[in-house]
């Protein structure tokens, strides 16, 4: 229904077609949704005006996360497990709210944490037009081999809990992978991956949870399962993220 000329389709690569776009003169708003590194050099080349530009370019971005998922020791485990399978395997990862680290306090964790490995070990991965998939491929060539150097690379860093392996020979598919982390500065902890791994965390308490979800340069989405009321309203004033979701998932 929009007139000719209003709404405009260029299929191309961002690198191509996106960079061409944010130095064009004539280009007033720029929205973005992708990774950290691309949305600041965006910002930094929107801000310097062209020849022939006559305004300020405005830029909304919408940048990549390290999103946590709190689980408190008191937590529905009916209700908290699947909703971190969802949040962390939906899309494949492949969102910008996904969650790629679980904490869980220290005297729920085993529990939860062999919970959500059974869980996962029984989605569904395959093509997304197939009725009952739960886990699709990931975008592209690209986006494969660097998620796939990330899982060759986590016995390294912690403890793998689940590498599902059994995907379509055809395709970019990568199984659910959920590993175990002690320390929360290695790169499965602090990277954005954009595909379905999950880093997992053990907190000593609530307190320690929170500070856990906080230690991270991204700041785009967190959650929260618990019974408590008062951690319920202490998750909602101190988690650091721009959208904060209490006892749902989070994507």
């Amino acid at each position: 229904g929009a007139p000719p000329g209003v709404f405009q389709l260029l299929p191309g690569l961002g690198e191509d077609v996106g960079a061409r776009l944010v130095t064009h003169p004539d280009v007033a708003v720029i929205a973005f949704t992708g990774s950290k590194p691309v949305g600041l050099e965006i910002n930094r080349v929107a801000s310097m005006p062209q020849p022939g530009q006559r305004h300020i370019k405005k830029v909304v971005c919408e940048l990549g996360g390290k999103n946590a998922l709190i689980i408190d020791d008191d937590a529905d485990p009916d209700q908290a497990v699947p909703a971190a399978a969802y949040s962390a395997f939906g899309y494949a990862g492949q969102k910008c709210s996904a969650a790629s680290r679980l904490i869980v306090v220290d005297r729920a964790y085993d529990a939860v944490v062999a919970r959500l490995v059974g869980c996962s070990r029984e989605l569904l991965i395959g093509h997304p037009a197939t009725a009952g998939v739960q886990v699709g491929p990931v975008i592209d060539g690209d986006a494969h081999e660097r998620v796939c150097r990330y899982v060759a690379e986590a016995p390294a860093q912690g403890t793998v809990l689940l590498a599902r392996e059994d995907v379509p020979a055809g395709g970019f598919f990568v199984g659910p992978t959920i590993v175990a982390v002690d320390d929360p500065g290695v790169p499965l902890a602090t990277e954005e991956i954009f595909g379905p791994v999950l880093a997992v965390l053990r907190a000593r308490d609530f307190e320690h949870a929170i500070e856990l979800a906080n230690l991270t340069d991204y700041a785009l989405t967190a959650g929260c399962f618990s019974r408590s009321p008062v951690h319920l309203r202490q998750a909602a004033e101190e988690l650091r993220a721009g959208n904060v979701y209490l006892n749902r998932h989070i994507t």
